[in-house]
């Protein structure tokens, strides 16, 4: 199998030192994921691969002999390919087309031979075992999920060129759903299978313990591990990524009082969601739990107004507003689960989507008070840690984590009584998990009560004083966090509403 090395990767940007001493092995056969917080040199080291930056130092060996990658070709002629969450498609094209872009099309007599074109793409998506796309589909109508699924197999293309052996994915499961995910696992497995590597460069840790063979930290710019999976688990690289415990990871309550109740639920339903009794109480934290379609996550947008709701639902006694305008307006804020499809607007300033619910208090006479958006928007970025270039910096420029956190300023702009928070750490990397956590607990001190709907059932835990478990739509039972194991709320999570 290749062998692929790299050691004392060494790059800096002016006074700032990106890589300091890194390196790994990547092998033909396995899949090596590279993990490290936001900053710590992971971007840098792929950019090196690729061929679109050169070390200040170290060594690169391709079985055992000094590889020059130099640019982008010269990473493409040792068979390395590359993957972004942000793929580069042509919408307007379709499947076969966007899979010849870089290379020439078949042709004969003179003209492209559309059948040899479809025939090769065919091909190449079988080996891959992607029976599910056709060629001749338009790029456009397939999601995130499947377009990766296309610029993989492209790689496999019959062709004169090198054959592809490593394969660097970068996040690649940030924009994917769950079966668009599941999908691109098996790709990876029968890829692995063929003999191909795979560099997995990812923040969520459950998608590295199930398919990793090996696992490398990057801390700062320097090599921290390497270690079997089996040899390894989320606490040990939670303290090889961020130098603290897992048990450091959720801060302790800063106090046991709790005040008067905030939002009281009685009887809520919308789409997805039959039934949810609760009372959330001022600096309350409370979560909730169910599997997939549960409707945990149908609660919060009925809750916020996205989506028509039955119930009786108050706000410190008054009748809560059944828009986003209005409920916002009262006091509730809200973080959604899909950050980009449903929260930043990635092109334009981050000011403007922290400032958007609350234009009207921003404003004078009528206009956008520009400067007091400014001073707002500094001041909440400056609370939940945001790293950004100033206001006017488009969300799409800055990290997964930081764009989280344009959303935790926008929530905490108006000054909210109940905030909603929806999957909150969902693609961040343990370092902004540790901020969220810090400041939902920051929040919760001052009064503020929290409702958190999560997959990640350790994170409930953690964070929360009561939990509550839906079950197909239908509000179960609310269990008391603490000493509550992982195990128990999963079974809780299965049981029926009627046993």
């Amino acid at each position: 199998m290749p062998q692929l090395s790299l050691s004392g990767l060494v790059k800096t940007y002016g006074a700032a030192r990106a890589l300091d001493g890194a390196g790994l092995v990547l092998r033909g056969g396995e899949v090596h994921a590279l993990m490290g917080e936001n900053g710590a040199g992971k971007s840098t080291l792929i950019r090196i691969l690729a061929g679109l930056e050169r070390a200040d130092a170290g060594e690169i060996l391709l079985d055992g002999r000094v590889l020059t990658l130099g640019s982008p070709a010269a990473a493409e002629a040792a068979g390395l390919r590359f993957l972004h969450q942000e793929l580069q498609v042509v919408p307007g094209l379709s499947v076969a087309e966007n899979m010849h872009l870089a290379r020439d099309y078949p042709t004969r007599f003179g003209l492209v031979d559309w059948r040899a074109l479809h025939l090769a793409a065919e091909a190449a998506l079988q080996r891959l075992g992607v029976g599910h796309i056709g060629a001749r589909v338009p790029m456009a109508r397939l999601g995130p999920g499947d377009q990766m699924l296309v610029r993989i197999a492209a790689t496999l293309l019959q062709g004169s060129g090198p054959a592809p052996w490593l394969y660097v994915l970068d996040e690649p499961t940030a924009a994917l759903t769950g079966a668009e995910a599941a999908r691109l696992f098996t790709a990876i497995a029968r890829l692995k299978a063929a003999g191909a590597g795979v560099l997995y460069v990812s923040h969520r840790m459950d998608e590295v313990l199930a398919l990793a063979d090996r696992v490398t930290v990057l801390r700062d710019g320097a090599h921290t591990s390497t270690e079997a999976r089996a040899d390894t688990d989320q606490a040990r690289l939670i303290h090889a990524m961020t130098g603290r415990e897992l048990s450091d990871m959720y801060p302790a309550r800063q106090t046991a009082a709790l005040g008067p109740v905030l939002l009281s639920v009685r009887g809520l339903a919308a789409a997805g969601l039959a039934s949810l009794d609760l009372d959330l109480r001022a600096g309350e934290v409370v979560g909730l739990a169910g599997l997939a379609g549960s409707g945990r996550n149908a609660a919060l947008k009925a809750l916020i107004g996205a989506v028509a709701r039955r119930g009786r639902v108050e706000l410190a006694g008054a009748a809560l507003a059944v828009t986003p305008a209005g409920t916002w307006a009262q006091g509730l804020a809200y973080v959604p689960r899909e950050r980009r499809a449903e929260g930043v607007m990635l092109l334009r300033a981050l000011a403007e989507t922290v400032s958007l619910p609350h234009l009207g208090a921003l404003s004078r006479l009528g206009f956008l008070d520009r400067r007091a958006e400014r001073g707002a928007v500094a001041a909440r970025g400056a609370e939940v840690r945001l790293k950004a270039r100033g206001p006017g910096q488009p969300v799409g420029q800055l990290s997964g984590g930081n764009q989280q956190k344009v959303l935790f300023a926008r929530a905490l702009l108006g000054r909210p009584k109940v905030l909603l928070l929806d999957e909150p750490t969902r693609g961040v990397d343990v370092g902004a998990k540790f901020d969220i956590y810090s400041l939902i607990r920051g929040l919760s001190a001052q009064g503020v009560a929290v409702l958190i709907a999560s997959s990640d059932l350790p994170e409930l835990i953690g964070l929360c004083d009561r939990i509550a478990v839906l079950h197909g739509g239908v509000h179960t039972q609310t269990l008391a966090a603490e000493g509550l194991t992982e195990a128990e709320l999963l079974a809780r999570c299965y049981e029926s509403p009627t046993r």
